[in-house]
């Protein structure tokens, strides 16, 4: 039997986005045959970051740029572009109406871009964010927006939104509370109602438990962003294992349906 090889584009708002939520599925697409390509919206520009983690004279959107080239690599990656925008910070900054700020993009406009490498790579399947960006940064929402609109003018019929699984997530944390380190960037459990997908309209879950450390190693070269100490990289390895071995996606053709693979029944 021949195995068949698609072509995934991955969407992201910012480079790190996608060393949390679909890294896993990238690696696994990559190691499985499949062609992977990464569209990122902005380079990062606003991005929270340490002092000592530029070089002297460096900027921060080059050292993003460097981190998300790195990430890449390790995931396999076979095309890296961006959309040119800006980062439009948090919800409720002033950036957000910055010129060329993402979150204020023609959706037309911007959806055009994503379509032309959409077309240029005979996408199967496409990956965007959930409606509300998973937790609501404007710049995730307008993901959403644009890759959606980009998927009907290419002619992309299989789109998934990236999300967490919300009940997953707030039952592990309570379930592993003592072992959950106490750094300042730890979510709390309490405050997560809004925050990803509830798991009965999620369709699609995804075992990357193969992948975990290689999703793990991505997360790491985006040093600026998610330091050594950080939460996510600062959880007990097993923790981690649990939180990050699976990836959740809602696809927008067949909501009711659920299944375990992107590719399955293309």
């Amino acid at each position: 039997m021949i195995a068949l090889s698609y072509t995934l584009v991955t969407f992201h708002a910012h480079p790190d986005d996608e060393a949390i939520a679909t890294a896993g599925t990238m690696a696994r697409a990559k190691a499985e045959g499949h062609r992977v390509v990464l569209v990122l919206a902005t380079r990062g520009e606003l991005g929270e970051y340490a002092p000592e983690a530029l070089g002297p004279g460096e900027s921060l959107t080059e050292r993003r740029v460097a981190e998300l080239h790195a990430a890449a690599k390790v995931l396999g990656v076979d095309r890296v572009e961006f959309l040119g925008y800006r980062d439009s910070g948090m919800a409720g900054e002033s950036t957000n109406a910055d010129d060329g700020a993402f979150a204020r993009a023609d959706v037309e406009a911007a959806a055009t871009r994503l379509a032309e490498v959409l077309r240029e790579e005979r996408a199967d399947v496409l990956t965007v964010y959930d409606d509300h960006g998973g937790y609501g940064h404007p710049d995730h929402v307008q993901v959403h927006r644009v890759g959606v609109r980009a998927a009907e003018l290419a002619g992309t019929k299989r789109v998934y939104e990236s999300t967490m699984n919300r009940d997953y997530i707030q039952s592990l944390m309570k379930r592993r509370a003592e072992e959950m380190p106490d750094t300042p960037d730890a979510p709390d459990a309490a405050e997560m109602d809004d925050f990803g997908s509830p798991e009965a309209i999620i369709t699609t879950t995804v075992d990357v438990g193969d992948y975990v450390d290689r999703k793990r190693e991505a997360m790491v070269a985006h040093a600026s962003q998610i330091p050594a100490d950080s939460f996510f990289l600062a959880m007990p390895i097993e923790a981690f294992r649990q939180a990050f071995g699976q990836e959740w996606f809602i696809r927008r053709d067949a909501p009711g349906i659920r299944e375990k693979w992107l590719f399955d029944d293309l």
